[in-house]
């Protein structure tokens, strides 16, 4: 299968991987008034893309390179996320999409990530969980590292619009915009390695944090 078909399969909204279930701190973000239109989410945005790009990019760029060290990647990440709503998240998102690409693709490839993470009892961050399956899929790095952003990016234009911060157009214009950010951000991380990676964004983690305690809410995180 050309490569690009299986991109775009992961990037649609119908891939069961349990992402709509998280906004990654918006909605905290957005109840506590630290968002308001669309100038405000167009600041977030680039916050948490930036998060993303430092924190996530290089673990994901590692477990495509060295998939035999995702016991030892995935036990260093989750030392490194102290938040525990982004924590669980990333555990959540990272089991479901594994489960997800286990029954859509059921290759061989798939099924050995799958088995050390099982066997390992792996916590299967999403971010890890990505990188490993990126490659067994036949995607090169830099494409797997730009699935990620994306996936982060669309996540939080979804999120915005079904919060009612801006409307379905304006999510669109908005990621459209950002587009060359997440470039940039990809080619800028892709090769950093796994003991530089930072947090960029302390205010959206902290936001993030206070998603348990909100009296109504949305999402999980």
């Amino acid at each position: 299968m050309p490569r690009d078909l299986i991109v775009w399969q992961l990037c649609d909204s119908a891939f069961p991987a349990g992402a709509l279930a998280h906004s990654n701190g918006l909605e905290a973000a957005w109840q506590a008034g630290e968002v308001v239109g669309t100038d405000g989410l167009d600041l977030w945005a680039r916050a948490n893309l930036g998060q993303a790009a430092a924190a996530a990019v290089p673990l994901a760029s590692a477990a495509w390179s060295e998939p035999d060290a995702l016991p030892t990647l995935d036990a260093w990440y989750d030392a490194f996320l102290l938040n525990h709503v982004a924590n669980r998240a990333s555990r959540v998102q990272g089991q479901a999409f594994l489960m997800a690409c286990e029954r859509a693709f059921d290759t061989q490839p798939i099924q050995r990530v799958a088995a050390v993470v099982r066997e390992g009892r792996l916590a299967a961050h999403w971010a890890l969980v990505l990188g490993a399956t990126g490659r067994a899929l036949g995607l090169s790095r830099r494409q797997t590292c730009r699935l990620l952003l994306f996936l982060s990016l669309r996540g939080a234009v979804s999120s915005a619009v079904r919060l009612g911060i801006v409307g379905p157009l304006e999510g669109q214009k908005l990621q459209h915009r950002l587009a060359v950010t997440l470039n940039d951000l990809v080619r800028r991380h892709v090769g950093t390695p796994v003991e530089s990676v930072a947090q960029t964004a302390p205010l959206v983690d902290l936001l993030q944090g206070t998603q348990d305690r909100l009296y109504s809410r949305l999402f999980i995180s």
